[in-house]
């Protein structure tokens, strides 16, 4: 049973309409700050190591084929994301015959949220090669969603050896925010706006974004997920490294080296995506113009000399979650293609 099946499950059993999931989980689950509580659909392992002079520890899942493929592939998880919610693309791409490998990067979930780290996805992609190096995996298919789109770009671009084929589902950084006018928070106003965070607020803004404002109970326990940290004696840390990890995200741009990248790339774009880091707080003219999708996914497909674009029309930020059957079949059409 996977996953959000289990959650479903246990609400069910104990006499709850899936009507009334939301307003029982919202008040629910409190986790740690290294998602203590929530379980995962794999067995977790942790990649301990050294990075910037702390003691680290990276969470991932190593899921094995029944009948492999040769083939291994990285998932890289977004920022409102985790390992788990990478669940049914484990499912389908295991099956498929993929050694299925999907880490929480450090300051997610279930990794290290340390006091003071250098968040740049140079350091994230060489952690990643790092871990990946030590379960003896030299070459690989990176999978990257949202955030992770961009990671898995730079991880291309520092190992293209070691990079069989990218795939980018909804990636963002397709734009550069800063020169289009989005102010800069800074840290400490990242900081503030994280504290505030409840499962209404992340549920309302999947509901828009992930999902083009439909709603449906598998989608909750991934918001219970977020929140149960933010709920918890975490809440501080956990806060202060999200806040880091925007700043990160606001201040390095990978769409300006697109043209570099060297092996086939898939582009899998909900086109009904609207995502734009910071968009909230740019000026009201400007909003309209930025995470517009239906655009982006068309413009970086002619910046990456070898790309292939599958466009999602009726769907948001999140197809592999919104439409799962859909987004599985062209992925695996896109990886076997390469």
């Amino acid at each position: 049973m996977s996953l959000v099946h289990r959650f479903l499950h246990g609400l069910l059993a104990a006499g709850l309409s899936s009507a009334c999931l939301t307003t029982f989980a919202a008040d629910d689950p409190v986790y740690g700050p290294e998602l203590e509580g929530f379980t995962y659909p794999y067995p977790v392992q942790q990649y301990q190591f050294t990075s910037q002079g702390i003691p680290l520890h990276m969470a991932y899942m190593d899921v094995m084929p029944n009948i492999p493929n040769g083939r291994t592939v990285v998932l890289m998880h977004g920022k409102n994301f985790c390992g788990a919610t990478w669940a049914s693309s484990i499912d389908v791409l295991s099956r498929a015959g993929y050694r299925v490998i999907a880490p929480d990067q450090i300051g997610f979930c279930k990794s290290s949220k340390p006091e003071h780290y250098q968040y740049t996805f140079q350091q994230l992609a060489a952690n990643t090669h790092a871990l990946l190096e030590s379960i003896g995996v030299s070459r690989a298919t990176v999978i990257g969603h949202s955030t992770g789109g961009m990671l898995a770009v730079r991880y291309g671009l520092l190992y293209p050896q070691q990079t069989e084929q990218l795939a980018l589902v909804n990636p963002i950084g397709l734009e550069d925010w800063k020169a289009l006018g989005v102010p800069s928070l800074g840290v400490d106003k990242w900081h503030a706006r994280e504290l505030q965070t409840s499962a209404d607020k992340i549920r309302n803004y999947e509901k828009s974004t992930y999902y083009v404002n439909q709603w449906k109970p598998e989608y909750e326990p991934w918001v219970q997920m977020l929140a149960g940290m933010y709920r918890g004696p975490g809440k501080q840390i956990v806060a202060w490294n999200s806040a880091l990890l925007y700043d990160m995200i606001y201040t390095q741009p990978v769409v300006y080296e697109f043209p570099l990248l060297k092996m086939p790339v898939l582009l899998l774009i909900g086109t009904k995506d609207t995502t734009a880091i910071g968009k909230d707080a740019a000026p009201a003219e400007i909003r309209p113009q930025l995470g517009k999708y239906a655009e982006l996914g068309k413009r970086t497909a002619k910046a990456i000399p070898h790309a292939t674009l599958v466009e999602f029309d009726d769907l948001g930020h999140a197809p592999q979650m919104q439409d799962p059957a859909r987004f599985h079949e062209a992925l695996l059409k896109g990886l076997s293609a390469k």
